[in-house]
């Protein structure tokens, strides 16, 4: 096991977040919640989850077990969640912010985020990419603005210490910015050497968001042996100087690009190295080689909603 982390981040509301997260993405059918245990007797108190994972009663499971066990208190974890695209009706939103408690079984979420800027057409709870007949995707046209103004309401409501978004560029976050009652706290972002997001992440600095960093080690496929960065001896000499694995090495450039990671996994050993990142720093030379390999080339792509007027990925400037 590894020592825990003495430092968090304070967002613009006044509630604190661990520096680094649990990912869960793809983690199911009690992974999840043999990941999210392990993690917590690790020192991981900042477990990320979205409705669409569909493994919300996992990670609630396991936070409600180490409760019993008076491993934590409640107040001891930050938990995040999503609001899916089907739900983004404001009439929908509250009702969808109950179902998500009621599978988690806890009282509250400590964040509560907007999935993706654009929608769905609701075509019940579990069709979450609906389709129509030639098989295309169903969207509809809800502003996040107005999706936005439901989410305002559950802070009001205690269902929500916090909102957010995820996935939004720098236009849409500078709208939402200009026209919201409650600040957003976070954008939580694809980040690593391929797609490092300089100026999105700047300008949430600039502005008092904090920035989650999901994929930091991109996506691995052993087979074709990419992402590059994950296979190149530049950075392997890197993981070497500081007797790290590439995994940590990658998880520590994305500190330094000033984002909070959420590595995902749910292999014991790895879940600990992944939280050990916090007893060395890249020099500038490191991160130049790390840098080097920024390309604009994106794990989550959303291809599907590529005609929606809020698709996040048509600005340049929203992909380098």
């Amino acid at each position: 096991m590894t020592g825990k982390v003495e430092y968090y981040f304070k967002h613009n509301d006044g509630t604190h977040i661990q520096g680094i997260g649990l990912g869960t993405f793809a983690s199911t059918e009690g992974d999840c919640e043999r990941a999210v245990l392990h993690a917590i007797d690790v020192g991981y108190r900042h477990i990320d989850t979205a409705y669409f994972y569909g493994n919300e009663a996992e990670v609630g499971a396991a936070v409600r077990k180490k409760i019993a066990e008076g491993v934590i208190k409640r107040e001891d974890m930050f938990i995040t969640t999503k609001l899916w695209c089907n739900f983004h009706e404001p009439e929908r939103v509250e009702y969808a912010c109950r179902k998500t408690l009621a599978n988690i079984g806890l009282d509250y979420v400590d964040l509560y985020l907007i999935h993706w800027p654009f929608s769905y057409k609701y075509r019940g709870d579990n069709e979450l990419i609906p389709k129509d007949a030639d098989g295309e995707v169903e969207l509809v046209d809800i502003d996040y603005l107005d999706t936005w103004g439901a989410m305002e309401k559950l802070v009001e409501l205690g269902l929500t210490k916090s909102i957010g978004v995820s996935n939004f560029n720098e236009e849409q976050l500078t709208r939402l910015l200009a026209n919201c009652k409650i600040k957003p706290i976070h954008n939580q972002i694809e980040v690593h050497p391929a797609l490092d997001q300089k100026n999105l992440i700047a300008l949430c600095k600039k502005n008092g968001i904090l920035v989650t960093a999901f994929s930091p080690l991109g996506r691995h496929n052993a087979e074709l042996r990419t992402p590059t960065f994950m296979y190149d001896g530049k950075v392997q000499a890197i993981a070497d100087k500081y007797n790290k694995s590439i995994a940590q090495v990658l998880i520590r450039y994305v500190i330094e690009l000033g984002t909070i990671p959420l590595p995902k996994s749910s292999n014991p050993k790895r879940i600990e190295e992944n939280f050990n990142v916090f007893d060395f720093k890249l020099s500038a030379e490191d991160h130049a080689i790390l840098d080097s390999y920024h390309n604009g080339e994106r794990v989550a792509h959303a291809r599907q909603a590529i005609k929606s007027k809020y698709y996040p990925f048509n600005v340049y400037s929203a992909c380098f």
